[in-house]
C-alpha cells in the first residue's frame, strides 16, 4: 500500500516533533551516529550500511546527507512506518519489512555481501536479552571485520543509584528544553488512526504479531553480549543523561 508524497511528509514531520518528547538530544546522537559511520567506511566509496528498527526513514535520511553515495538497507516491522518512509524518504535506502530476530529475518534482507556498520536508534531496548544475544551473533556474519555496529538508545546502570542519577539529569535537560511540550506517542499513534489515507496500513499493523516491551537491558549487559558475540571491544562515544551511543567493533 502506497502513501501520497503529502500525506507522509505531514505524519513523518510529526513524528519527529513527537520523538523530541524522549530524546531531547535526538539530532546530536544522529550526528554522533554518522560521525562514526563516517570514520569507519573513510576510503570506501560506497559505505554498505544496515539500520535496524529504521520506522519512518529518519536516521537513514540523515546518512544520505553526510554519506550520500551510501548504501543503506533499512529493516523494521511495522507496515505503516515503512510505508511512510518509502513515500517521505524514498531515495535514502531499500526499506524491508521484518521481524528482528525472527528465523530467518537475515535472509530477508537481500544482502550481497557484508556491510560496513550496523547502526539502530532507540529501537534494541524493545528485543528481551534472548534475542539480543542470537541478534548480536547473527550481525557478526553480516559486518565484515572492523566494521561497527552503533547502537543510539536509552541504556540503563546496573546500580541503581546511578541509573537514577542519569535518568534524572536526562529528565531535567528534557525540561528546560521545553520537551514535553511536544506530543505523546500515544497521541501521534491516536491521530494516525483517523487519517483516512493510512487506515487500511493502520489496520495491517494490528493484526496479530511481536508485542514491543521495553526489555531494559542494561548498558553493561549490552558490552557481554557483544564480547560474546565476537565484537573485539564495545563502548560508549556519546551520553546524555541515559540517552547512548554504543559502539562495537567487528574482529
Amino acid at each position: 500500500m502506497s502513501v501520497s508524497t503529502s500525506t507522509a511528509r505531514l505524519w513523518v514531520d510529526r513524528w519527529e516533533q513527537q520523538q523530541q518528547r524522549y530524546a531531547i538530544d535526538r539530532e546530536e546522537r544522529f550526528t554522533v551516529v554518522a560521525d562514526v559511520v563516517e570514520h569507519v567506511t573513510s576510503g570506501h566509496p560506497s559505505p554498505r550500511v544496515l539500520d535496524l528498527g529504521c520506522g519512518p526513514g529518519s536516521l537513514p535520511a540523515r546518512l544520505t546527507e553526510r554519506l550520500p553515495q551510501a548504501e543503506i538497507v533499512a529493516v523494521d516491522m511495522d507496515p505503516l512506518l515503512l510505508a511512510l518512509a518509502r513515500a517521505r524518504h524514498p531515495d535514502a535506502a531499500r526499506y524491508v519489512e521484518a521481524v528482528i530476530g525472527d528465523e530467518g529475518w537475515t535472509r530477508a534482507l537481500g544482502l550481497q555481501g557484508t556491510v560496513d556498520a550496523v547502526v539502530s536508534t532507540t529501537a534494541l531496548h524493545y528485543l528481551p536479552e534472548s534475542v539480543l544475544r542470537t541478534t548480536y551473533a547473527e550481525l557478526t556474519a553480516l559486518l565484515r571485520p572492523g566494521g561497527v555496529l552503533i547502537n543510539a538508545d536509552h541504556l540503563s546502570q546496573e546500580e541503581a543509584g546511578f541509573a537514577e542519577i542519569a535518568e534524572f539529569v536526562g529528565v531535567r535537560r528534557a525540561e528546560r528544553r521545553h520537551a514535553f511540550d511536544h506530543e505523546d506517542w500515544e497521541a501521534w499513534w491516536s491521530a494516525v488512526e483517523n487519517e483516512p489515507e493510512l487506515r487500511e496500513l493502520c489496520a495491517e499493523r494490528r493484526k496479530p504479531g511481536p508485542v514491543h516491551a521495553d526489555c531494559a537491558v542494561t548498558l553493561g549487559r549490552h558490552v557481554e553480549l557483544l564480547a560474546e558475540a565476537g565484537f573485539g571491544h564495545a563502548s560508549p562515544v556519546w551520553q546524555v543523561g541515559n540517552s547512548y551511543v554504543l559502539v562495537a567493533i567487528r574482529q
